[in-house]
């Protein structure tokens, strides 16, 4: 059974409010910072590579359709679209990862996503990506946008080598808020305030937990509910606004 936040839950709640501190940040990745799903891409680039057979990028297909509808079942799919890295050990994962970002990251990342996220830099912001992608690839992505850290779906690893399952909480729906509370407890900081950015219907608990959500280049549900609640509305899927 899903839980829900509650209708004044605040991921700031508890946290004091000063002049000095800053905001924090949080961004989705995939749609949002680029132009494409970085799972979908990844696996794509598995069967390329001959680490995975092209069935899997059928089965990818059906479950990404259930993701856009809100009805993904994300325990299979990270069964699924984790089971060619079963064995593999963390070293050759990172290299095929390096070799991924570079081919296939870089060239479709949003120009005004790069903007946005060096905007709040310069103003001393804490930026966060939490993704419900694996954390093998959003880290690394993170890493290169410039973000201070990233929240996403944690990876089994026995004796450095991956075994194909998920450890935790999925940073999924709901499972975002939770793993965004128990990261805001480990903090230092006492942030002033929290944006949150993100395209999906499947981030709006995300979204209504953060005092300025902002509806980035919006699926259709999300679109609704962002004219329904007058929540900004970004667009960054123009032309020229990917960097290649």
């Amino acid at each position: 059974m899903k839980t829900h936040p509650p209708a004044n839950y605040q991921l700031t709640n508890n946290y004091s409010v000063s002049n000095n501190k800053p905001y924090l940040a949080i961004f989705d990745l995939d749609e949002t910072l680029i132009a494409a799903d970085s799972a979908s891409l990844w696996s794509a680039y598995l069967v390329s590579k001959g680490i995975a057979p092209a069935s899997l990028l059928l089965e990818e297909k059906a479950m990404m359709e259930a993701y856009a509808k809100g009805q993904m079942d994300m325990d299979a799919y990270m069964q699924t679209t984790l089971k060619p890295m079963v064995g593999m050990d963390e070293i050759t994962i990172d290299m095929l990862v390096n070799e991924f970002i570079e081919q296939h990251i870089k060239p479709a990342l949003y120009q005004d996503a790069v903007n946005r996220i060096t905007w709040h830099k310069r103003r001393g912001d804490t930026v966060l990506v939490i993704s419900a992608t694996g954390e093998h690839l959003v880290k690394p992505i993170a890493n290169l946008l410039g973000a201070d850290d990233a929240i996403a779906i944690n990876l089994e690893h026995i004796d450095g080598k991956f075994t194909g399952k998920t450890t935790g909480i999925l940073s999924y729906q709901y499972g975002k808020v939770i793993r965004m509370k128990a990261w805001l407890e480990q903090q230092d900081t006492a942030f002033k305030g929290s944006y949150g950015y993100s395209d999906s219907i499947n981030d709006l608990p995300l979204l209504d937990a953060v005092d300025r959500p902002f509806a980035v280049n919006p699926d259709p549900a999300l679109a609704l509910h962002a004219q329904m609640n007058e929540w900004t509305i970004m667009d960054w899927r123009h032309d020229n606004n990917i960097l290649r």
